[in-house]
């Protein structure tokens, strides 16, 4: 599947809230289309706090930041072992973070800019709701939101999703359930997430995949590896694998009756 311009496939990956695991799941998400034997670019967009290079142990002459300021972009992607190139981000510059005006359109319109070269560009967009990240994932082919089984993660997720339909009005948007006690307890994550789409976004809400939680996930971060080369055969791997498969697949369109009201308890992110 490609884009329908014949360009790269865009996929970005947001999360309401941090710490639900996804720039992990955006590297081993490209290793995983890699090994599919497809040419693919990770673009850490993570403006300000990008960390996939230091996950990978890297430690980068040029970055996003190169690329922005003028620089050709294949000088900033590096090829790694991994059967992936990763164009870093640069942490803690307040120059990317504070991006605007013609620059921030320069950082949104890159990702289309890669498709000429690579079939998969895979985008980890920082965690929250602020223009960058919405004009990204507005931008993209496919949006894959990452969420837990924690009831304020899947608060948070809604609000992206929420977001996004009007930002991308008939967008791909499908739910990734990371951290899974169970891939059926991430079957009932996504069911009760899809219930408040359906009932407040008058959209269904497809799932891409349930990534099942696994010891040695954490253990490969720690070692710098990434998970399909220190861990290929573990359950999250497997979990992973079915994800990057199932991208080529359409989503499937529903709709429902709309709803008023708000469609979390403990929070509102319907208002």
């Amino acid at each position: 599947m490609t884009a329908a311009n014949g360009m790269g496939r865009v996929i970005a990956i947001a999360s309401g809230k941090g710490g639900v695991g996804k720039t992990w799941l955006a590297i081993t998400l490209a290793q995983a289309l890699g090994q599919q034997g497809r040419r693919v670019v990770l673009l850490d967009a993570d403006l300000g706090l990008a960390n996939a290079d230091v996950q990978l142990g890297l430690n980068p002459a040029r970055d996003l930041a190169h690329v922005l300021a003028g620089g050709a972009a294949a000088d900033a992607a590096l090829a790694l072992p991994a059967g992936f190139h990763l164009m870093p981000g640069r942490s803690g510059s307040g120059a990317l973070a504070g991006l605007a005006g013609a620059a921030l359109d320069q950082a949104v319109a890159l990702p289309r800019r890669l498709g000429a070269t690579w079939q998969d560009v895979v985008v980890d967009l920082g965690a929250g709701v602020g223009a960058a990240q919405r004009r990204l994932a507005a931008g993209a082919d496919i949006l894959l939101v990452v969420a837990t089984e924690e009831p304020t993660s899947l608060t948070d997720a809604y609000a992206v999703l929420k977001l996004h339909a009007g930002d991308a009005p008939g967008g791909d948007a499908r739910l990734v359930v990371n951290l899974a006690t169970s891939a059926a307890a991430g079957q009932r994550t996504h069911a009760t997430l899809e219930s408040a789409t359906r009932r407040f976004l008058q959209r269904g809400l497809p799932l891409a995949g349930v990534v099942r939680r696994d010891a040695k996930v954490p253990e490969a971060i720690r070692r710098q590896t990434p998970l399909l080369t220190r861990h290929p055969a573990c359950m999250a791997a497997q979990d992973v694998r079915a994800l990057a498969r199932g991208l080529d697949q359409p989503a499937a369109s529903t709709s429902s009756t709309p709803a008023t009201g708000t469609p979390f308890s403990s929070r509102s992110a319907a208002s």
